[in-house]
């Protein structure tokens, strides 16, 4: 299939998707953007996805009190710029990390382009008042673009579109996962959580040289992938069971493990199996959040970090390798819809009939 994407914009009109309520996701038309600000671009999808924090108001653990665009990952083609844009043309073809970022404060400068002082949100309204679309849909624009997208250098072959699209967010989250642990060549790590994040942060410390690399994960379709992605082992029992499981296969426990949840459950798998001293990385989003035990960081001296991954310090260093097929993250797309059928997707996500899906206008 091609993922070029077309123009449609006689009317002034574009295709977006908004969740309304519960379980109420609805493709409509909705007015196309336009550039508000000298810094701003205007960007045609070419290829966006649903999230797995995007189900969270999609069931209703997140409210939404009112209707809001939706989505936010996507690469396309620069169709507008503003006149203070330097990093990037029309024609570009262009990744947009998950969140806005100026580049500029020192957040940025330190690489954490997630916590940027001046950070804004897709689907959102920006600090001058103007609305900034969901990623769901046939248009997008993005403010601070010189300080958000990176450019893919052309031409851009269509079959590394979900590649790309993927360090928009689940490949930069899994890699920062695996980075945040400390994994490194020859180290033993253990991936809690079989989704798309967690199946990249198994792609992730395999790249990084993990020699053993446990998949927890109870689904065959997922095992798969895994494997290859580089998992030497698969664990589908959880709690103790789980943890045992992993001592019998490492004759001791991990050096380092890597939440993708962010739950209670999830975060005591991660801590239960790594050694004293080992590393965990997490990036599950703690929606109502699991609580660290403090009392067993301390007896065990763990190293405990993560967080919202900075996918936009993380792009440059992963482009290259999507680029010259050292890796191929776009795999966790096992579902492409159109983007008329964007609740469809939502609900195959929900029910764990697709592991990520792939939406094209």
């Amino acid at each position: 299939m091609a993922f070029r994407g077309r123009l449609m914009s006689e009317d002034g009109l574009m295709r977006a998707t908004t969740i309304y309520a519960e379980r109420d996701i609805r493709v409509e038309d909705l007015p196309d953007p336009v550039l508000h600000l000298p810094t701003d671009v205007v960007v045609r999808v070419v290829a966006a996805c649903i999230c797995g924090s995007d189900l969270w108001p999609y069931r209703g653990v997140t409210p939404t009190p009112r209707p809001r665009a939706i989505g936010h990952e996507f690469v396309g083609v620069v169709e507008q710029a503003g006149d203070e844009v330097s990093t990037m043309s029309v024609g570009d073809f262009v990744i947009a990390p998950f969140t806005i970022s100026d580049g500029t404060c020192p957040a940025c400068r330190n690489g954490m382009t997630s916590a940027c002082e001046n950070l804004e949100s897709f689907g959102a309204t920006d600090r001058h008042g103007f609305h900034i679309d969901g990623c769901q849909g046939q248009r997008v624009r993005v403010p601070r673009a010189d300080g958000t997208l990176v450019v893919v250098p052309g031409p851009v072959d269509d079959a590394l579109v979900p590649s790309l699209l993927t360090l928009s967010d689940v490949m930069s989250t899994g890699y920062h996962a695996a980075i945040a642990a400390g994994v490194t060549a020859g180290s033993s790590v253990v991936v809690v959580g079989d989704g798309a994040v967690g199946l990249c942060a198994v792609l992730a410390a395999s790249h990084l040289g993990a020699s053993r690399i446990i998949a927890m994960s109870r689904h065959e379709d997922r095992q798969a992938i895994a494997t290859r992605f580089g998992a030497t082992d698969i664990v589908a029992e959880r709690g103790d069971d789980g943890i045992a499981a992993v001592r019998r296969l490492l004759g001791g426990l991990a050096d380092h493990s890597l939440e993708a949840v962010g739950t209670d459950q999830s975060m005591a798998q991660a801590l239960g199996s790594t050694r004293p001293g080992g590393g965990i990385g997490f990036v599950g989003v703690p929606n109502g959040g699991p609580q660290l035990p403090m009392r067993q960081l301390f007896d065990n001296n763990y190293r405990v970090a993560g967080g919202m991954a900075p996918a936009r310090a993380y792009i440059p260093e992963l482009l290259p390798l999507v680029l010259d097929g050292t890796i191929d993250p776009g795999q966790v797309f096992d579902l492409t819809l159109p983007l008329e059928d964007a609740a469809e997707g939502y609900a195959a996500m929900d029910s764990r009939r697709a592991i990520k899906v792939l939406l094209h206008p």
